[in-house]
């Protein structure tokens, strides 16, 4: 049966998200999620079968799953449902977020281990100043019950540190949530750059650091900065990747 044309465009959408996951240095091998809330009134999500590297996932071999974690359709592969855990937390309290993205990269992890967190260090990193949520470790999520936790944590934002883990964005489609991810990212590996060097760190006032956040944050520059983004990265795609599509 042939699939609406907005669950087609949000499968394209989130098999991209895969595929730039692995160009970009942060893939965990089969242990990262992405994934993509479906219109409808049943809640319905898709997600990557479980055991695809992010560089074999297409958007016909995406799964469709409930709020528990459980594949719909009989004959799809398995999932890790554990792995939803914190995707369905997400998903089921904030219907902002269409998407849910989380990474274990070597610069958000590391900065997820800093008793400090995030640092205004830089032009990048403030775009995320006073923006970024924290959620304390309680070991691997799966357990139910940590849902209402995350959520509380995460509260109205659409990035959070999750400490001695990693890295989550959400975004109101497929390219804000990578948007911030690529970019929430960045500003960890500044981070660390930046403390390498063993030298005394320039921290910009909290009023020019405010500043610099609320032009980031500006509706038409960040909507028009997101649109133009992922535009590129799918050129780029549809030149070295093409079948992502497929």
């Amino acid at each position: 049966m042939p699939k609406p044309a907005i669950e087609e465009t949000l499968r394209a959408d989130l098999a991209a998200a895969y595929r730039l996951l692995e160009r970009n240095g942060w893939s965990d091998q089969v242990f990262t999620h992405i994934s993509v809330r479906l219109p409808g009134e049943t809640p319905a999500f898709l997600i990557n079968a479980y055991g695809l590297l992010p560089e074999e996932i297409t958007a016909s071999n995406l799964v469709t799953i409930g709020i528990d974690g459980q594949k719909l359709n009989i004959d799809d592969p398995e999932v890790n449902p554990a792995g939803f855990t914190i995707h369905s937390a997400i998903h089921m309290h904030r219907h902002d977020a269409v998407c849910v993205m989380h990474t274990h990269t070597l610069a958000g992890m590391a900065v997820a281990a800093l008793e400090e967190g995030l640092l205004p260090l830089n032009q990048t990193n403030m775009a995320f100043y006073n923006r970024v949520a924290y959620y304390d470790y309680e070991g691997i999520p799966l357990d139910l019950e940590v849902r209402n936790r995350i959520v509380a944590a995460l509260g109205n934002r659409q990035c959070a540190i999750l400490r001695n883990h990693g890295l989550l964005t959400t975004g109101r489609s497929v390219a804000e949530a990578y948007f911030n991810m690529f970019y929430l990212n960045k500003a960890c590996e500044i981070q660390l750059e930046a403390m390498k060097m063993g030298r005394p760190l320039i921290m910009p006032s909290p009023q020019e650091c405010e500043f610099t956040a609320q032009q980031f944050e500006n509706p038409r520059y960040h909507t028009e900065s997101v649109a133009l983004t992922w535009a590129a990265e799918l050129r780029r795609l549809d030149r070295e990747a093409p079948d992502f599509r497929l």
